[in-house]
């Protein structure tokens, strides 16, 4: 095989792995986008707190992978003692920080604002990219994310009236960070272990910090057994509490974690963070059709130079 050959598969090969990693990103942020609204319903009409939810949603998915995992390859839950710190870095900072602090935020901060702030994160994993690992972030990179925060700005309605409390505007902060670290760190998580697995055992470090902060002999079970309505284009369709989590378990957790973990494995964390952006626009989406929630019109502009500033970050 002539080297012109070998060149030529390497980069159509290059190019395969760019469109999975694409996809796989996409598909994540879209999960989350309608999980969102799947949470609220829960929120909003059952009885379950934030706080209840999330360590509902940690221990479901650590325990529903365990099993599969245990069943289909036992092996892959065997971890070795330097990928402890990892593991725990991961667990608690990725998965256990973002949420607990986020909901410090929104408590505090109009929710708009407290999502823009917390996704400063990508313009923290390249600059982490370019100052710490010395990588070359292309200008249009840059460019990009100014972008999508210009557009989260007018999502968020940032003109709007609203005292800023300093803990929630810090929490939002460290927040960001927190998912920065999710990024940069999976990064390097998955160049040496398997997406599920490191979600599993992530998860599973979550959930046991959940269970100390909130011991499970407190969770109110009966909850899980209420039906709630759905409401908005759904009005007069009712589902269980527990039918709500299960899906937020598998297709709002395990199944977009999954991918964005391995979107880890094709893309640098810089690209598949900036994709994550997507999130917020596609979550308002759904919460429009679903939901019945209004966009304004600065919002929908706002959502279109999101789009932009990622199509832009990947071209």
């Amino acid at each position: 095989m002539s080297e012109i050959d070998v060149s030529a598969r390497a980069a159509s090969l290059r190019i395969r792995r760019l469109r999975v990693g694409y996809a796989m990103a996409t598909a994540a942020a879209a999960l989350f986008a309608v999980n969102g609204s799947v949470s609220k319903v829960i929120l909003d009409e059952g009885e379950l707190t934030a706080l209840r939810l999330t360590e509902l949603r940690a221990t479901g998915a650590a325990l529903a992978l365990a099993a599969f995992l245990a069943l289909a390859a036992p092996h892959r839950l065997r971890f070795r003692r330097e990928e402890l710190g990892i593991l725990l870095l991961y667990g608690l900072v990725g998965f256990s920080l973002v949420q607990w602090l986020y909901f410090v935020a929104i408590e505090r901060l109009p929710i708009g604002i407290a999502r823009l702030l917390e996704f400063t994160a990508p313009g923290l994993v390249a600059l982490w990219a370019r100052l710490v690992w010395r990588e070359p972030v292309r200008r249009r990179v840059w460019a990009a994310l100014g972008l999508a925060l210009g557009g989260l700005a007018l999502v968020a309605e940032v003109w709007q009236e609203a005292r800023l409390n300093g803990v929630g505007v810090a929490a939002a902060l460290i927040a960001a960070a927190a998912l920065a670290t999710y990024f940069v760190a999976g990064e390097h998580a998955t160049s040496r272990r398997d997406p599920v697995s490191l979600l599993c055992l992530s998860l599973g470090v979550s959930a046991l910090f959940w269970a100390a902060v909130q011991p499970w002999w407190s969770f109110p079970f009966g909850s899980l057994d209420e039906t709630v309505p759905l409401g908005g284009a759904l009005e007069g369709a009712n589902a269980p509490v527990w039918a709500l989590s299960a899906w937020m378990i598998v297709l709002g957790t395990i199944l977009p974690f999954a991918l964005s973990l391995g979107a880890l494995r094709h893309l640098p964390a810089t690209r598949v963070s900036i994709i994550a952006m997507t999130e917020v626009v596609l979550g308002a989406l759904v919460a429009w059709l679903w939901l019945g929630e209004t966009l304004s019109a600065a919002q929908l502009v706002g959502g279109g130079v999101v789009l932009v500033g990622v199509i832009l970050a990947q071209t």
